[in-house]
């Protein structure tokens, strides 16, 4: 396993989503089946998917991509296309998403 600290040019993706009413369950249900596939994505260091325990509306995902190119290169992906643009996207009320970088020591 990669030390994700290490990755100079890593890029870390934060994503907040909140279903609209009634589809949390449904919304769930197609992380579920997108996951293992992300996470089997050569870019990817880890990916994952979290629901809120007080607001089960609301899901957080974290995300470590080798790099830039390795982000654009997941967006591309029959999974993502087909399980998230096609299917989850619909279903959100608000969808947020940040990009990060680590801070290595000696920076």
């Amino acid at each position: 396993m990669v030390d994700l600290h290490s990755l100079k040019d890593g890029l870390i993706v934060t994503a907040f989503w909140e279903t609209k009413p009634g589809e949390a369950d449904a919304v769930a249900a197609i992380v579920r089946e997108y996951l293992p596939q992300a996470q089997r994505e050569p870019w990817v260091h880890a990916f994952q998917i979290h629901r809120s325990i007080a607001e089960p509306d609301k899901f957080f995902f974290y995300e470590v991509f080798h790099d830039e190119a390795g982000f654009a290169s997941h967006q591309e992906t029959p999974h993502f296309k087909a399980l998230i643009v096609g299917q989850a996207l619909p279903k959100l009320a608000k969808r947020e998403r940040t990009q990060h970088r680590f801070i290595l020591s000696g920076d």
